[in-house]
């Protein structure tokens, strides 16, 4: 599945093209993805100027000048694309082509600027994982989706200090606290793997461990928070990694899977310089972890 920086990715690309745009047509070729589409969608979004388009987690967002936000979660193997003059744009050059067919495409929106058309964004998911949903702007915090959602982990907000004070006094596996989207909104499998290495510590450790008795923040809470930003700005700056259907918002591909220092590296030696490891794979939760047990701690 997508992970937030794989989003934020098809985010940065999608966002030129259509901020300050207008739907001048929505065309939904099925009634439903995972779940039905909102009642009216297609008459709601004709010829609505979008006037941002944000993220929250794992979710874009298509902020609308009438108080409507869609809200849509790429699923398994969602994405969206940009077509212009009949072929798909290329927004960086960080990826290579990769094909998607037309059978799946299901959600067209034509785009104009002052009247004139400038292309289209289509959504094309051959699984139907994914799905669109609607919301009031004014009333987006509250939306199911959306409510109860953590801390953003991409830029300065999460700092040790904040991290402390969330995994103060918490039993659990620290990896297992770190996907909790209720403390972290958006933190992923592949890049809590790749944070934990970074910052030297074990997954199966109490998440409360690194945390002083008081609740205060430790070098160890620091040196985390830095890695997760870190990984997160990483993989945003390589476009997200192209691990099974996940694909940019020009359809090409992201790179950062080149860049894993222990996700499925089980065997390999640790990248480390001054550690003589090696990755190994454990299941937490049902859910692959893979570290280098050596320098992690």
């Amino acid at each position: 599945m997508p992970e937030l920086p794989e989003v934020e990715t098809v985010r940065r690309g999608l966002a030129p093209f259509l901020e300050g745009a207008v739907i001048s047509r929505f065309e939904a070729r099925r009634p439903d993805l995972r779940f039905a589409l909102p009642t009216g969608i297609e008459n709601a979004c004709k010829d609505r100027v979008i006037v941002g388009l944000g993220r929250r987690a794992k979710y874009l967002l298509f902020h609308l000048d009438n108080d409507t936000t869609l809200i849509s979660h790429l699923g398994m193997s969602g994405s969206w694309r940009i077509e212009a003059n009949g072929v798909s744009q290329q927004t960086a050059d960080t990826y290579h082509p990769r094909g998607k067919a037309g059978l799946h495409d299901h959600l067209v929106l034509d785009i104009a600027r002052a009247g004139q058309p400038t292309g289209r964004i289509i959504y094309n998911d051959p699984r139907r994982f994914g799905f669109l949903l609607r919301s009031r702007t004014s009333e987006l915090d509250r939306h199911p989706a959306l409510a109860g959602l953590g801390i953003e982990p991409l830029g300065n907000a999460l700092g040790g200090d904040v991290l402390a004070e969330l995994l103060h006094g918490r039993t659990a596996p620290l990896k297992a606290a770190l996907l909790d989207q209720r403390l972290i909104a958006g933190l992923g499998n592949i890049y809590v793997c790749e944070a934990l290495w970074q910052s030297r510590l074990s997954p199966r450790r109490r998440a409360g461990s690194i945390v002083r008795k008081n609740g205060g923040a430790t070098q160890r809470t620091d040196r985390l928070a830095g890695a997760i930003r870190a990984v997160l700005a990483e993989a945003v700056e390589a476009g997200g990694s192209s691990l099974r259907d996940h694909i940019r918002a020009d359809g090409t591909l992201g790179y950062f899977q080149h860049r894993f220092k222990v996700y499925d590296r089980e065997g390999e030696a640790c990248p480390r310089g001054d550690c003589d490891g090696v990755v190994r794979r454990i299941v937490q939760s049902g859910r692959s972890t893979f570290h280098c047990p050596k320098c992690q701690r």
